[in-house]
């Protein structure tokens, strides 16, 4: 389990695609203090577990399936990625539970700048939309940040001039693939609420107040 506060960004120095695997070696300093072989790193926001080390590089491994549901298999050599290390009973829940475990992906679609913050626009699959409520959490590329406002197929979230500095997304481009992770608190009331009712759609204020939730 993650908080979404990002420790460090890591460089991907090495992407190994022999014999059927899809390794990720990445170079990294503060991500690698306490490290053993078998830890938990969110790499991009996606839990990865960690196969070898050495004294500046971790290795990572990808499966089918998360190649297909992040933007991980997009990912070149060179490039900077978000680090976290997992939690420990004795850290600090600065952001939101993170699981690591991406729903999908999203498409940044604009950066605005706002005084000195950045607003991003980001798209969506719909569906994905029933969990994410203006002011909630989401998690993107790993980051825990507050939903400002939401659309249809699409939220803005706001970045301040210090997460701008420690993190990738405010050096993407529009178009842009940034892994998605919604709120799981979400996941388990629409689960609660569609077995109870045997309907399943999207969440809203007024849905949760006709069933009693105040």
């Amino acid at each position: 389990m993650f908080t979404g506060i990002v420790e460090e960004t890591g460089n991907i120095t090495h992407i190994n695609r022999e014999k059927g695997g899809y390794n990720l070696i990445i170079r990294s300093i503060k991500t690698l203090d306490g490290t053993v072989l078998g830890d938990s790193i969110a790499v991009n926001g996606v839990c990865l577990t960690v196969t070898e080390l050495t004294l500046d590089t971790f290795t990572v491994g990808l499966a089918p399936e998360t190649l297909s549901r992040t933007n991980l298999g997009e990912v070149a050599e060179g490039e900077e990625v978000n680090l976290e290390r997992s939690l420990t009973p004795a850290s600090r829940m600065g952001g939101h539970i993170v699981q690591g475990h991406v729903d999908g992906v999203g498409r940044i679609t604009q950066f605005r700048a706002d005084g000195t913050s950045l607003r991003v626009h980001v798209q969506v699959d719909p569906e994905l939309m029933r969990y994410i409520v203006p002011k909630g959490f989401v998690a993107m590329d790993g980051v825990s940040l507050t939903v400002v406002d939401t659309a249809e197929d699409s939220f803005t979230v706001m970045l301040i001039e210090y997460t701008q500095q420690h993190i990738t997304l405010a050096r993407q481009k529009v178009g842009y693939s940034v892994n998605i992770e919604t709120d799981i608190l979400g996941k388990y009331i629409d689960n609660i609420i569609s077995h109870r009712t045997g309907k399943r759609g999207r969440l809203s204020l007024a849905f949760l107040a006709d069933h009693g939730y105040k």
